[in-house]
This record gives C-alpha cells, sequence and structure tokens, in this order.
C-alpha cells in the first residue's frame, strides 16, 4: 500500500472504544479508522438523503428507459444533483443508444380445446419486435430449454408459439445464480426458436415469486435473422399452461405493438473530485441510470445510483479530502444495450486513464452482505489480498469480500488492470421486484438502503487512504 497502514499495539484501548462507541474491531487498522468507518455509518444513517433522491428517480420521473424522456429527466436530475452536493467537475458524456418502444398494452390469449379462451399476464421483451397491429396465433409447444429446439426441428415448431417454462433453481443459494441458469431462454429464445420456423415466443418471468406480474427484460435477434414476437408471461400463468399442456393441446394468440426505433442519443452522468496525491489514479463508483418502462426502476437500479450518490455526498460532507480521484459514474443503457458502459471505457482507454478501483451497485438496495471482486487472471490475487487488508473493520459491519463478479458496467475497465468490484446485498428478494411492475420506492427499506450507501463510502476511504498494493 502507499502508505503503510498504521499498526498501533492498542488491544484494550480500541476494545474498550469500540465497547463505547460501538466501533469495529480493528486489527490491523488504526483506531483512527474505525472512528472515521462509524461516523461514515452515523452520519448515513441520521443524515442522508439518498432516499429522497430516490423518491425524485422512481416515483416522479419513473421508468428510465434509455432514449426515453425520463431517461433524459434522470440524467439532468443526477447532474444537478451532483452540483449540488459540491463534487468539483460534473459534466455528460455522450452515447448512442438503441431506441426501443413498448407501445400499447400487449394482450395474449389462451385457447382451450372447449373453446374458451383466457387472457394471462404478459409483457413484450426489450427490443422485441410486435405482431404488426394484428395477433399471431399457433399451437403452443412447451419447452424447458432452447436446446430442445434442435432435438424437435422444424417439422413440429413450425407456424408454433413457444413457451420457454424453465424456473429459476429454487435451491440455490445466491439467487444470482438461479438467475444465470435460466437467464438464457429470455435472452437468445425468440433468435433460436425464428430459426425452426416458431412464430412467436413466451418466456416464463424470471422470478422465483408465483406470482400474477410478468417481467420484462432484454431479448436478442441474430444480425440478419428472422425476427419473432417475443413477450415474458407471468409465473402463475405459466405453471398453469403447463398443467393445461397435460390435459390436451392449447393455442395462444399473441398482439403487441412494441418497436425498434432506431439509434438515439443519450449521456452518462459524471461527477469526479481529483486526489490531492494520487489524481492519475481513479476510484469509481456507479450504478446505472436507466431501467425499463415498466415500475420505477427503484432497486433496478435506482438504488445503485443514489448509493453512488450518497457514499459521495457522506464523505465531502464529513470533510475528506480523498487522495486518489474519486468519480461518480451514473451510466446509461445497461438494460437494453450496455452503451453507457461501453462508452466510458472506450473514452478513458484513448485518455490513457488508471482505474485502481472501480465499484458497482446493481443488485438493489438491501441489506448489504458484502462486495465480490474481479480483474484479470494475473493481477487479481495481489489486488484482492490487498483489499482483504481491511477485513478486520469490513467484517464488523457483517460485510465479507469474495471472488467472482463485479458488475456489467465496469466489467470493460478490466484491461486497464485495476479491481473490479460488486456491491453485494442480500439476494433473496430481488428477482421478486427484478423489471418488473412492483420495482418501487415502496419495495425499498430506507435504512437497508442507508447501509448500503454506508458500506459503499466505507470502502471507497480505505482504499483511497491506503490504496492496494500488490507487492
Amino acid at each position: 500500500m502507499e502508505k503503510q497502514i498504521k499498526k498501533v499495539n492498542k488491544t484494550a484501548v480500541l476494545m474498550i472504544l469500540s465497547a463505547l462507541f460501538f466501533l469495529p474491531s480493528a486489527n490491523g487498522q488504526s483506531e483512527t479508522d474505525a472512528l472515521f468507518v462509524k461516523k461514515i455509518y452515523n452520519h448515513t444513517l441520521e443524515n442522508g438523503k439518498c432516499y429522497d433522491w430516490l423518491k425524485v428517480l422512481s416515483e416522479d420521473i419513473g421508468g428510465r428507459l434509455a432514449g426515453s424522456s425520463e431517461a433524459e429527466k434522470a440524467v439532468n436530475y443526477t447532474h444537478d444533483l451532483m452540483q449540488t452536493i459540491g463534487i468539483d467537475q460534473v459534466f455528460k458524456q455522450e452515447c448512442a443508444v438503441n431506441k426501443w418502444e413498448r407501445g400499447e398494452k400487449e394482450e395474449v390469449f389462451i385457447h382451450f380445446e372447449d373453446g374458451t379462451s383466457k387472457e394471462i399476464p404478459a409483457l413484450a421483451l426489450g427490443n422485441s419486435v410486435g405482431t404488426n397491429n394484428t395477433a399471431i396465433s399457433g399451437e403452443l409447444i412447451e419447452l424447458m430449454s432452447i436446446d430442445s429446439l434442435e432435438a424437435l426441428g422444424r417439422e413440429i415448431l413450425q407456424d408454433k408459439i413457444v413457451l420457454f417454462n424453465r424456473p429459476m433453481d429454487p435451491t440455490k443459494l445466491r439467487t444470482f445464480h438461479a438467475y444465470g441458469g435460466a437467464v438464457d431462454q429470455r435472452v437468445y429464445g425468440a433468435a433460436r426458436a425464428a430459426k425452426f420456423g416458431a412464430k412467436a415466443v413466451l418466456v416464463r418471468s424470471l422470478t422465483t415469486l408465483q406470482d400474477d406480474n410478468p417481467h420484462t427484460g432484454v431479448t436478442r435477434y441474430d444480425e440478419g435473422g428472422l425476427k419473432i414476437p417475443a413477450l415474458a408471461i407471468s409465473t402463475n400463468a405459466a405453471n398453469e399452461i403447463s398443467m393445461q399442456l397435460k390435459k390436451g393441446k392449447l393455442t395462444a394468440s399473441v398482439s403487441s405493438h412494441a418497436k425498434n426505433l432506431g439509434e438515439g442519443i443519450s449521456y452518462n452522468v459524471i461527477g469526479e473530485i481529483k486526489g490531492t496525491e494520487k489524481p492519475d489514479e481513479i476510484i469509481l463508483v456507479g450504478g446505472h441510470l436507466d431501467s425499463w418502462d415498466i415500475g420505477g426502476g427503484a432497486h433496478d437500479d435506482g438504488a445503485g445510483c443514489v448509493h453512488a450518490l450518497q457514499a459521495i455526498a457522506s464523505l465531502l460532507e464529513l470533510g475528506y479530502q480523498p487522495k486518489h480521484t474519486i468519480r461518480c459514474v451514473m451510466f446509461m443503457n445497461e438494460e437494453n444495450g450496455l452503451a453507457g458502459g461501453l462508452k466510458y471505457a472506450e473514452v478513458s482507454a484513448d485518455k490513457g486513464e488508471f482505474h485502481l478501483a472501480a465499484i458497482e451497485s446493481d443488485a438493489g438496495g438491501f441489506t448489504p452482505r458484502g462486495f465480490s471482486c474481479d480483474a484479470l487472471p494475473d493481477k487479481f490475487n495481489g489486488l484482492y489480498k490487498a483489499l482483504t487488508e481491511f477485513n478486520p473493520i469490513l467484517e464488523a459491519y457483517d460485510l465479507r469480500l469474495v471472488k467472482g463478479g463485479s458488475g456489467a458496467d465496469i466489467n470493460p475497465l478490466k484491461p486497464q488492470g485495476g479491481l473490479l468490484i460488486g456491491f453485494r446485498p442480500d439476494s433473496q428478494r430481488y428477482f421478486d421486484y427484478h423489471h418488473s411492475v412492483t420495482d418501487t420506492l415502496g419495495a425499498v427499506n430506507e435504512r437497508e438502503l442507508k447501509l448500503g450507501a454506508a458500506a459503499i463510502s466505507s470502502l471507497i476511504y480505505l482504499i483511497d487512504n491506503y490504496g492496494l498494493r500488490t507487492q
């Protein structure tokens, strides 16, 4: 580390201080660090404004799909907010985004052999094409994986509507792992099914919750390939269809007004505080400003944005002067193309910048559990070991460091050789709200949100104060 962590043989004194002031044990760090981290937590919990800022993003502005008027409002709001909290330099960074519009309400009906029909809750997936002002009808075929398409072949799938109905694995302790095991059918299902003559696809919502709320998300088509409509349906509807298919054939009719509008211009919002000792080494903290157009994008990723803003605000309000340059970045278009993260990394590489560490919050505003880390293979062990020297303080706040994964927006910075860090809150309820109409301010607990901001702010302080020396 740039300056050795002060090791003071005052264990008894620290234990007394811990008891009196609720300080963490500080084996390996000085009592000064323990006291300052406690100040960060106290200040954030007592005076933090992140919940108020989230209300503006989630409720007053609402769903912020890249290229929309709501996204533009969010850009302007966070730009002005960064200036009010005292960040030295605030600017917008232009990026080209793909614009997509949901249009009027989607309609999906299931038709039974007795002639009756039932409408089921559905949402067009992001980037999906519509049905050209008509309804597409076809026999329903249920599949549990996209690999099953090839086994059935065009002879069976021609002119059918495919339901991809693989649920998230409920046995996975970390729900993000369950999500990763099921998300391929949403992202690639339509493109793959089109190759075998399917007319449209329905996809089981990616949530462990059994309810009537469909969850949207991005789908991707092959360049030059046939594009067919793709819609998410609720888990309850998917379960009912599966049950009914065991009794006989079903047909479905699908109507969607979704359309792609081509390329548009939007912006990352960047705030920078120049370091006093190492201004050429950057510590980044951020989240993605865009969200899907339904709900309010409160957990995904309004929480991450206000985490980053509050983390910086708390340090400034406590009078902390960073040694490294600190950047707060609101990335645009993570949900539907990653344009903001890619553009930021491109500009940074062109300038020859070096990000010592980049911290992303994109896992919701729930109770903090710790941080996950990633880096180039030849850099990771040294950087991770350096970070674990902060464990005595972090563990006292129930924060743990784990290997593997960071964040989609900061991942393009990996070639620079710094440490990439993902904020990891409790994941059990995240996919109850993810990409759905229920992702609103009411789903976010104010105290949990502030605890997340304090955790991130504390990690920024520790990295800034000591660096990440790998030798």
